[in-house]
């Protein structure tokens, strides 16, 4: 059995973490550029920090999924203001893009130069600018994760800037910013969560140190997804969720995920859907394509078990089966309204080109099984 395994520097985790932010970013420079979000979580908590400690900053706002030029009108902010680190406080895609930002602050060249698929893919050689990320949703997991995802609408693809560089130096996790979520953002980006604890426990790369945080992750998930949800105020289910956020996203960073994202990444740069309702409408039918695979394998695989494992945490109840499973994420979809891929634009045209791209992506690579072109066409005309 051989692994390796990696996370931020520091991780801090709690009920009013935020206050520890400006004491945090005085001890890593002088000056600081602050990338956030539309608004839903004040700014003000975190401006009131940095005049606290003397810590001069800079704001930049990425409303939507990152694309180059908005890494590139980053990257010059930075630049002209003399910025030293950067701050990312908001969802995933803000995370992203403070995180591409740090890698350009500090190695040469353009962003292109160092992209997957559309760019010249050379490995980032020099120790990016310093990261403090602040989650402000419970999905993504970015915040401990070594890659950024960047939309190119010209190519139609998202696609990876990766390296272990990359983490954050410090993950700040404070559940309380995570309340004022919208309930679309809640089911959304809670069923991302979801959808990478389960993807990464059965990923080829899958380890005993993965698999600890993923069983704690998917408990945690089970008993107050629906919670957080139906009572955006009860901080207990969104410190859970928030956890299984974050444990998702360690064991993501170190065993990969699957089918789902593999999809997901494609269809995300086609199509404007959000990637975690994406996700959520994949994963019933990535599931029942795996499992039927498998069994026509393996009857015993290992994997079977770890399914049947992810039914009984889900469920919580140790008598729930592999079709159990599949019912509970289906419930889920429903009640969380989450919308069929065909509601966002997606054909049966468009069902060989997003197969074909799917195929070349490294989650598919780390998919349980390989699927059959027929089993990846079930899977879209399923969702």
């Amino acid at each position: 059995m051989n692994f390796e395994f990696m996370t931020s520097e520091q991780i801090i985790f709690g009920i009013g973490a935020i206050n520890q932010i400006g004491e945090l970013s005085r001890s890593l420079g002088s000056k600081v550029l602050i990338i956030c979000g539309g608004g839903s979580v004040d700014l003000e908590i975190l401006v009131s920090q940095m005049k606290r400690f003397d810590v001069d900053y800079e704001t930049f706002h990425v409303t939507k999924e990152p694309n180059i030029q908005t890494i590139e009108a980053g990257l010059a902010l930075s630049k002209l203001t003399k910025c030293k680190f950067v701050i990312g406080f908001g969802g995933g895609s803000v995370i992203d893009a403070a995180k591409a930002i740090a890698v350009l602050m500090t190695n040469n060249g353009s962003l292109l130069d160092y992209l997957e698929v559309i760019g010249q893919g050379k490995p980032i050689t020099q120790k990016p600018a310093e990261v403090i990320a602040v989650p402000t949703t419970a999905g993504t997991g970015t915040e401990v994760t070594k890659n950024a995802v960047i939309s190119s609408p010209e190519h139609k693809l998202k696609v990876s800037l990766r390296s272990p560089m990359m983490i954050p130096k410090i993950a700040l996790v404070d559940p309380e910013l995570s309340i004022s979520m919208p309930k679309a953002i809640t089911a959304s980006t809670g069923m991302d969560a979801l959808t990478q604890l389960i993807e990464a426990y059965v990923s080829k790369r899958a380890n005993p140190m993965t698999d600890s945080f993923i069983r704690e992750g998917i408990n945690r998930a089970a008993r107050s997804l629906r919670i957080a949800y139906n009572q955006p105020e009860n901080i207990k289910a969104r410190e859970d969720m928030s956890l299984a956020s974050l444990f998702g996203g360690i064991a993501l960073a170190n065993a990969g995920l699957g089918a789902v994202h593999g999809f997901a990444a494609v269809i995300g740069g086609m199509f404007d859907a959000p990637h975690g309702e994406v996700c959520a409408s994949l994963l019933p039918a990535v599931l029942h394509e795996n499992i039927a695979a498998i069994k026509e394998t393996d009857q015993s695989s290992a994997y079977l078990v770890k399914i049947s494992e992810i039914a009984k945490l889900l469920l919580q109840n140790e008598q729930a089966s592999n079709e159990d499973c599949i019912k509970i994420l289906e419930e889920l979809k429903s009640e969380f309204e989450i919308r069929k891929l065909s509601d966002f634009g997606v054909t049966a045209r468009d069902y060989p080109v997003i197969v074909e791209n799917a195929r070349k992506s490294s989650s598919m690579q780390k998919n349980p099984i390989d699927l059959t072109e027929y089993r990846l066409y079930s899977i879209l005309y399923n969702s």
